[in-house]
């Protein structure tokens, strides 16, 4: 396998990375970097760590690293993850309020542990983080539940001041949302398996409409929300597909969809086939709200959405009758 981090690649650039990537020969990984420097969001080394944590040390190499790019790899932690010497030397320090580094979360314990040592580190406003916490959750949760992953979750996050941003990635190399939705639902492409599993009241551990009290198809749709109502970047990644949120114009009326496909994105299949799921997301504390109020507004489209699919099939099954 190869990777390539250019001198930015951040989810809205992340298209040339995600295209570079080379799945081929999956007992090596090979990792290149921009000459001079580079700036990547924290998706872009937890797609590398996880797919790194399958191949033996010996047979990962890291190539043309410079003193700036090395380390930064080296303060994310991501060649200890993946158990490899890269010669770079920097002092410790306390990460509070910039960075959680690449982390591997494998059981809810272990969720638990995570979530609960990453929140002080950010320094956050409570209703910045109970909408922080609650991503953060979701996207474990959803690795631990439904991928098959043996490596579970591969996590981290960085907090730019400049832009008030925080920056969230989580990949894994389990089974892939085509054949975790495909339990229950059909989904003939990857892409339809990606905006099934956004689609609220949509899970893939039963056909119920509304899932049931333990997974009730919300996760994701609730995550994408957060970004919509923030006007930020929300990534989703698996198999040959790739869904992209746009931002939108700070002008622009908030509209949550139930249907993904009517928000303002990007879609592309034929990528390189990335067996597991990736999630990326951005979320500005500028343009974060009172996160209950929020959930109150995606409640109403939930429930909504769920009575028109369930109205939609019960005139589907008088007309066939």
């Amino acid at each position: 396998m190869k990777f390539h981090i250019s001198n930015s690649a951040f989810i809205g650039n992340i298209d040339p990375f995600i295209a570079a990537f080379d799945p081929r020969d999956p007992s090596v990984l090979e990792v290149t970097t921009h000459d001079k420097w580079l700036s990547a969001h924290p998706v872009v080394l937890a797609m590398i760590a996880a797919k790194g944590l399958k191949v033996a040390p010996r047979h990962i190499s890291f190539d043309r690293i410079n003193a700036r790019s090395g380390h930064y790899l080296e303060r994310m932690k991501l060649f200890e993850m993946l158990n490899v010497k890269s010669g770079i030397h920097i002092a410790e320090s306390d990460p509070s309020g910039r960075f959680i580094p690449l982390s591997q979360v494998k059981t809810p314990q272990e969720q638990t542990n995570f979530i609960t040592e990453m929140m002080p580190i950010l320094h956050l406003e409570p209703y910045h983080a109970e909408a922080i916490r609650y991503v953060v959750s979701e996207l474990i949760r959803n690795v631990i539940e439904h991928s098959g992953s043996e490596n579970g979750a591969v996590v981290a996050a960085q907090y730019h001041k400049k832009s008030n941003m925080i920056r969230i990635g989580i990949a894994d190399t389990g089974i892939g949302i085509k054949k975790s939705i495909n339990r229950s639902h059909k989904a003939w492409t990857d892409m339809d398996a990606l905006k099934l599993a956004l689609t609220p009241g949509i899970t893939g551990t039963t056909q119920r409409e509304g899932g049931t009290a333990e997974n009730a198809g919300a996760g994701l749709f609730i995550i994408k929300s957060i970004a919509v109502n923030n006007r930020d970047f929300f990534m989703l990644y698996s198999g040959n597909a790739l869904y992209k949120l746009l931002k939108r114009k700070p002008n622009a009326r908030t509209v949550l969809y139930a249907d993904p496909s009517r928000d303002n994105h990007s879609e592309k299949e034929g990528l390189p086939f990335w067996q597991g799921t990736v999630v990326g997301i951005d979320i500005s504390l500028e343009a974060a709200g009172e996160f209950r109020a929020l959930l109150d507004l995606i409640g109403d489209i939930y429930n909504t959405a769920i009575k028109d699919r369930k109205k939609l099939r019960h005139k589907k099954v008088r007309f066939e009758q």
